[in-house]
Protein backbone atom coordinates (compact mmCIF):
# COMPACT_ATOMS: atom_id res chain seq x y z
CA UNK A 1 0.00 0.00 0.00
CA UNK A 2 1.13 3.61 -0.87
CA UNK A 3 1.05 6.33 1.25
CA UNK A 4 -1.22 8.50 -0.62
CA UNK A 5 -4.30 7.59 -3.03
CA UNK A 6 -3.83 10.51 -4.88
CA UNK A 7 -1.13 12.92 -5.82
CA UNK A 8 -2.84 16.08 -6.65
CA UNK A 9 -0.16 18.66 -8.78
CA UNK A 10 -1.06 21.67 -8.48
CA UNK A 11 -3.15 23.34 -5.77
CA UNK A 12 -5.62 25.90 -7.73
CA UNK A 13 -9.95 24.87 -8.41
CA UNK A 14 -9.32 22.15 -10.24
CA UNK A 15 -6.86 20.14 -8.06
CA UNK A 16 -8.61 21.48 -4.80
CA UNK A 17 -12.28 20.08 -5.93
CA UNK A 18 -10.81 16.84 -7.14
CA UNK A 19 -8.81 16.51 -2.97
CA UNK A 20 -12.06 17.74 -1.48
CA UNK A 21 -14.04 15.58 -3.28
CA UNK A 22 -11.58 12.27 -2.89
CA UNK A 23 -11.24 12.99 0.86
CA UNK A 24 -15.85 13.27 1.29
CA UNK A 25 -15.43 9.49 -0.49
CA UNK A 26 -12.48 8.26 2.01
CA UNK A 27 -9.45 8.54 -0.06
CA UNK A 28 -6.13 10.04 0.87
CA UNK A 29 -4.58 13.16 -1.43
CA UNK A 30 -1.17 14.85 -1.02
CA UNK A 31 -1.42 18.13 -2.79
CA UNK A 32 1.92 19.90 -4.15
CA UNK A 33 2.23 23.08 -5.75
CA UNK A 34 5.53 25.05 -6.86
CA UNK A 35 4.69 27.88 -5.59
CA UNK A 36 4.49 29.09 -2.45
CA UNK A 37 0.91 29.72 -1.86
CA UNK A 38 -2.67 27.98 -2.58
CA UNK A 39 -5.25 28.75 -5.26
CA UNK A 40 -3.14 28.97 -8.63
CA UNK A 41 -3.89 31.28 -10.97
CA UNK A 42 -6.81 32.80 -8.58
CA UNK A 43 -4.60 33.30 -5.75
CA UNK A 44 -5.52 36.42 -4.00
CA UNK A 45 -2.98 38.99 -2.16
CA UNK A 46 -4.50 41.43 0.34
CA UNK A 47 -3.08 45.09 -0.01
CA UNK A 48 -4.38 47.51 2.15
CA UNK A 49 -7.86 45.86 2.58
CA UNK A 50 -8.28 44.95 -0.97
CA UNK A 51 -7.94 41.65 -2.75
CA UNK A 52 -5.79 41.52 -5.10
CA UNK A 53 -6.04 39.43 -7.80
CA UNK A 54 -2.48 38.56 -8.62
CA UNK A 55 -2.74 36.60 -11.92
CA UNK A 56 -5.68 38.32 -13.71
CA UNK A 57 -9.06 39.12 -13.33
CA UNK A 58 -10.83 36.04 -12.42
CA UNK A 59 -14.30 36.04 -12.21
CA UNK A 60 -16.90 33.28 -11.03
CA UNK A 61 -20.24 32.53 -13.61
CA UNK A 62 -22.21 29.32 -14.27
CA UNK A 63 -25.68 28.22 -15.40
CA UNK A 64 -25.61 25.23 -13.16
CA UNK A 65 -27.05 25.96 -10.08
CA UNK A 66 -25.76 23.36 -8.34
CA UNK A 67 -22.50 24.09 -9.10
CA UNK A 68 -23.35 27.48 -7.58
CA UNK A 69 -24.63 26.30 -4.49
CA UNK A 70 -21.36 23.88 -4.15
CA UNK A 71 -19.42 26.98 -4.03
CA UNK A 72 -21.49 28.93 -2.22
CA UNK A 73 -21.25 26.36 0.66
CA UNK A 74 -17.76 27.34 1.63
CA UNK A 75 -18.30 31.20 1.04
CA UNK A 76 -20.66 33.63 -0.32
CA UNK A 77 -20.42 34.64 -3.32
CA UNK A 78 -21.37 38.46 -4.21
CA UNK A 79 -23.39 40.06 -7.21
CA UNK A 80 -20.38 41.42 -9.26
CA UNK A 81 -21.72 41.37 -12.75
CA UNK A 82 -18.74 41.50 -15.59
CA UNK A 83 -19.75 44.84 -17.42
CA UNK A 84 -15.91 45.85 -19.11
CA UNK A 85 -15.64 49.15 -20.71
CA UNK A 86 -13.21 49.14 -23.80
CA UNK A 87 -10.53 52.33 -24.67
CA UNK A 88 -10.00 53.24 -28.11
CA UNK A 89 -7.83 55.80 -28.58
CA UNK A 90 -9.73 57.83 -25.85
CA UNK A 91 -12.52 56.94 -27.49
CA UNK A 92 -14.87 54.37 -24.39
CA UNK A 93 -17.06 51.94 -25.69
CA UNK A 94 -19.73 49.25 -23.59
CA UNK A 95 -18.26 45.07 -24.06
CA UNK A 96 -20.16 42.92 -24.75
CA UNK A 97 -20.83 44.53 -28.22
CA UNK A 98 -24.67 45.53 -27.35
CA UNK A 99 -26.85 48.93 -28.41
CA UNK A 100 -24.96 51.40 -26.05
CA UNK A 101 -21.56 50.19 -28.11
CA UNK A 102 -23.52 50.22 -31.72
CA UNK A 103 -25.20 54.04 -30.18
CA UNK A 104 -21.37 55.00 -29.26
CA UNK A 105 -20.18 54.00 -32.76
CA UNK A 106 -22.89 55.19 -35.20
CA UNK A 107 -25.48 57.12 -33.24
CA UNK A 108 -28.16 54.72 -33.82
CA UNK A 109 -30.71 54.06 -31.02
CA UNK A 110 -32.76 51.11 -32.04
CA UNK A 111 -31.83 47.46 -32.94
CA UNK A 112 -33.30 47.87 -36.40
CA UNK A 113 -30.94 50.73 -37.54
CA UNK A 114 -28.38 48.95 -35.21
CA UNK A 115 -28.49 45.90 -37.34
CA UNK A 116 -29.13 47.64 -40.75
CA UNK A 117 -25.65 49.63 -40.09
CA UNK A 118 -23.97 46.03 -39.55
CA UNK A 119 -25.30 44.96 -42.56
CA UNK A 120 -24.43 47.50 -44.72
CA UNK A 121 -20.19 47.31 -43.11
CA UNK A 122 -20.62 44.01 -43.54
CA UNK A 123 -21.93 44.00 -47.33
CA UNK A 124 -18.67 45.95 -47.84
CA UNK A 125 -16.51 42.32 -47.83
CA UNK A 126 -19.34 40.38 -48.92
CA UNK A 127 -16.82 39.35 -51.95
CA UNK A 128 -14.70 37.25 -49.45
CA UNK A 129 -16.07 33.74 -49.72
CA UNK A 130 -13.93 31.93 -47.80
CA UNK A 131 -11.71 34.32 -45.36
CA UNK A 132 -7.87 33.22 -45.79
CA UNK A 133 -7.01 34.77 -42.20
CA UNK A 134 -8.72 36.08 -39.32
CA UNK A 135 -8.77 39.50 -40.36
CA UNK A 136 -10.65 38.88 -43.41
CA UNK A 137 -13.27 36.64 -41.39
CA UNK A 138 -13.67 39.55 -39.30
CA UNK A 139 -14.49 41.93 -41.26
CA UNK A 140 -16.52 39.76 -43.29
CA UNK A 141 -18.88 39.03 -39.87
CA UNK A 142 -18.88 42.51 -38.55
CA UNK A 143 -17.48 45.35 -40.63
CA UNK A 144 -14.61 47.76 -40.92
CA UNK A 145 -15.68 49.66 -37.54
CA UNK A 146 -16.20 47.65 -34.97
CA UNK A 147 -13.38 45.23 -36.15
CA UNK A 148 -10.43 48.28 -36.46
CA UNK A 149 -11.44 49.92 -33.05
CA UNK A 150 -12.30 46.87 -31.00
CA UNK A 151 -10.89 44.03 -32.63
CA UNK A 152 -8.11 43.86 -34.42
CA UNK A 153 -5.40 45.87 -31.95
CA UNK A 154 -6.05 43.40 -28.93
CA UNK A 155 -6.38 40.34 -30.57
CA UNK A 156 -3.16 41.15 -31.96
CA UNK A 157 -1.50 42.01 -28.66
CA UNK A 158 -2.86 38.59 -27.19
CA UNK A 159 -1.72 36.76 -30.00
CA UNK A 160 1.67 38.41 -30.49
CA UNK A 161 1.45 38.58 -34.15
CA UNK A 162 -0.35 40.21 -36.99
CA UNK A 163 -4.19 39.29 -37.83
CA UNK A 164 -3.13 38.48 -41.30
CA UNK A 165 -0.99 36.08 -39.55
CA UNK A 166 -3.69 34.36 -37.63
CA UNK A 167 -5.84 31.54 -38.98
CA UNK A 168 -9.58 32.39 -40.05
CA UNK A 169 -10.98 29.82 -37.15
CA UNK A 170 -10.00 32.07 -34.28
CA UNK A 171 -13.03 33.56 -34.93
CA UNK A 172 -15.95 31.77 -35.92
CA UNK A 173 -18.91 34.45 -35.14
CA UNK A 174 -19.10 37.71 -33.11
CA UNK A 175 -22.29 37.82 -30.70
CA UNK A 176 -24.16 41.14 -31.25
CA UNK A 177 -26.86 41.93 -28.92
CA UNK A 178 -29.51 44.65 -29.73
CA UNK A 179 -30.36 45.46 -26.10
CA UNK A 180 -29.11 48.53 -23.87
CA UNK A 181 -27.05 45.45 -21.17
CA UNK A 182 -23.55 45.43 -20.28
CA UNK A 183 -23.48 42.48 -18.78
CA UNK A 184 -20.38 40.00 -20.36
CA UNK A 185 -21.90 37.05 -19.46
CA UNK A 186 -25.43 35.43 -20.18
CA UNK A 187 -24.76 32.92 -17.06
CA UNK A 188 -27.42 33.09 -14.67
CA UNK A 189 -25.18 32.99 -11.96
CA UNK A 190 -22.29 35.40 -11.29
CA UNK A 191 -20.17 37.02 -8.80
CA UNK A 192 -17.06 36.72 -6.29
CA UNK A 193 -16.28 35.48 -3.35
CA UNK A 194 -16.42 37.82 -0.52
CA UNK A 195 -13.19 38.36 1.05
CA UNK A 196 -11.62 36.86 -2.34
CA UNK A 197 -10.84 33.54 -3.57
CA UNK A 198 -8.17 32.77 -1.02
CA UNK A 199 -11.04 31.37 1.07
CA UNK A 200 -12.62 29.32 -1.49
CA UNK A 201 -9.83 27.23 -1.90
CA UNK A 202 -9.40 27.15 1.74
CA UNK A 203 -11.95 25.77 2.43
CA UNK A 204 -11.63 22.64 -0.32
CA UNK A 205 -8.44 22.02 1.21
CA UNK A 206 -9.36 22.12 4.74
CA UNK A 207 -8.06 18.80 6.48
CA UNK A 208 -5.94 18.07 3.67
CA UNK A 209 -1.94 18.04 3.45
CA UNK A 210 -0.54 20.54 1.21
CA UNK A 211 3.58 21.13 0.44
CA UNK A 212 3.89 24.00 -0.89
CA UNK A 213 7.38 25.10 -2.96
CA UNK A 214 7.09 21.86 -4.49
CA UNK A 215 8.35 21.44 -8.00
CA UNK A 216 6.89 18.26 -9.12
CA UNK A 217 9.57 17.47 -11.99
CA UNK A 218 12.37 17.84 -9.24
CA UNK A 219 11.36 15.38 -7.28
CA UNK A 220 9.08 13.08 -9.68
CA UNK A 221 10.50 9.77 -8.87
CA UNK A 222 9.80 10.02 -5.27
CA UNK A 223 6.23 11.83 -5.79
CA UNK A 224 5.32 9.15 -8.47
CA UNK A 225 6.89 6.34 -5.64
CA UNK A 226 3.90 7.43 -2.62
CA UNK A 227 0.43 7.67 -4.08
CA UNK A 228 -1.48 5.21 -5.95
CA UNK A 229 -2.78 7.94 -8.79
CA UNK A 230 -1.50 11.42 -9.87
CA UNK A 231 -3.72 13.89 -10.76
CA UNK A 232 -1.62 16.31 -12.81
CA UNK A 233 -2.72 19.72 -13.40
CA UNK A 234 0.73 21.22 -15.00
CA UNK A 235 1.72 21.33 -18.63
CA UNK A 236 0.78 18.86 -20.80
CA UNK A 237 3.65 19.05 -22.53
CA UNK A 238 6.01 19.08 -20.14
CA UNK A 239 4.64 15.86 -18.38
CA UNK A 240 5.24 14.08 -21.23
CA UNK A 241 8.83 15.38 -21.53
CA UNK A 242 8.21 17.60 -24.68
CA UNK A 243 8.03 13.86 -26.53
CA UNK A 244 6.19 15.49 -28.92
CA UNK A 245 7.85 19.21 -28.97
CA UNK A 246 6.53 22.02 -27.01
CA UNK A 247 3.50 23.46 -27.29
CA UNK A 248 2.98 27.19 -28.54
CA UNK A 249 1.51 28.64 -25.02
CA UNK A 250 1.02 32.00 -24.80
CA UNK A 251 0.87 34.05 -21.44
CA UNK A 252 0.60 37.08 -19.43
CA UNK A 253 3.08 39.23 -17.27
CA UNK A 254 1.09 41.85 -14.65
CA UNK A 255 2.65 45.02 -13.20
CA UNK A 256 0.79 46.03 -10.17
CA UNK A 257 0.55 49.63 -8.80
CA UNK A 258 -0.62 50.72 -5.14
CA UNK A 259 -2.15 54.18 -5.94
CA UNK A 260 -3.27 56.71 -2.63
CA UNK A 261 -6.65 57.88 -4.96
CA UNK A 262 -10.11 56.76 -3.86
CA UNK A 263 -10.89 55.13 -7.24
CA UNK A 264 -8.41 54.74 -10.63
CA UNK A 265 -10.82 54.25 -13.41
CA UNK A 266 -14.29 53.66 -12.25
CA UNK A 267 -14.97 50.15 -13.05
CA UNK A 268 -12.81 47.31 -12.65
CA UNK A 269 -12.10 46.15 -16.16
CA UNK A 270 -11.14 48.59 -18.96
CA UNK A 271 -9.57 46.91 -21.99
CA UNK A 272 -6.77 49.17 -24.48
CA UNK A 273 -7.55 47.81 -27.99
CA UNK A 274 -5.07 49.72 -29.94
CA UNK A 275 -2.47 48.30 -30.91
CA UNK A 276 0.54 50.83 -30.07
CA UNK A 277 -0.54 50.28 -26.16
CA UNK A 278 1.33 47.29 -25.38
CA UNK A 279 -1.19 46.27 -22.19
CA UNK A 280 -4.50 44.69 -22.96
CA UNK A 281 -6.38 45.69 -19.75
CA UNK A 282 -6.27 47.82 -16.78
CA UNK A 283 -7.89 45.62 -13.85
CA UNK A 284 -9.22 47.99 -10.94
CA UNK A 285 -9.47 45.29 -7.94
CA UNK A 286 -11.32 47.22 -5.48
CA UNK A 287 -14.77 46.80 -7.53
CA UNK A 288 -14.86 43.26 -7.71
CA UNK A 289 -15.72 43.84 -4.34
CA UNK A 290 -17.29 47.12 -3.98
CA UNK A 291 -14.80 48.48 -2.10
CA UNK A 292 -14.65 51.69 -0.47
CA UNK A 293 -10.92 51.61 0.50
CA UNK A 294 -9.14 55.48 0.77
CA UNK A 295 -6.53 53.82 -1.79
CA UNK A 296 -6.55 51.40 -5.04
CA UNK A 297 -4.62 48.79 -6.42
CA UNK A 298 -4.35 48.46 -10.20
CA UNK A 299 -3.05 45.62 -12.30
CA UNK A 300 -1.70 46.12 -15.91
CA UNK A 301 -2.27 43.15 -17.87
CA UNK A 302 0.83 42.40 -20.34
CA UNK A 303 0.61 39.57 -23.14
CA UNK A 304 3.83 37.65 -23.16
CA UNK A 305 5.56 34.43 -24.48
CA UNK A 306 5.13 31.95 -22.29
Amino acid sequence: MKQYDYLVVGAGLFGAVFAHEAKKRGKTSLVIDKREHIGGNIYCENIDGINVHKYGAHIFHTDNREVWDYVNSFVEFNRFTNSPVANYRGELYNLPFNMNTFYRLWGVKTPLEAKAKIEEQRGEYAHIENPANMEEQALKLCGKDIYEKLIKGYTEKQWGRGAKELPAFIIKRIPFRFIYDNNYFNDTYQGIPKGGYNKLIEGLLDGIEVRLGTDYFSCREEMDSIAEKILFTGCIDEFFNYSCGELDYRSLKFEHKHLQMEDFQGNAVVNYTEREIPYTRVIEHKHFEFGTQPSTVVTYEYPDNY
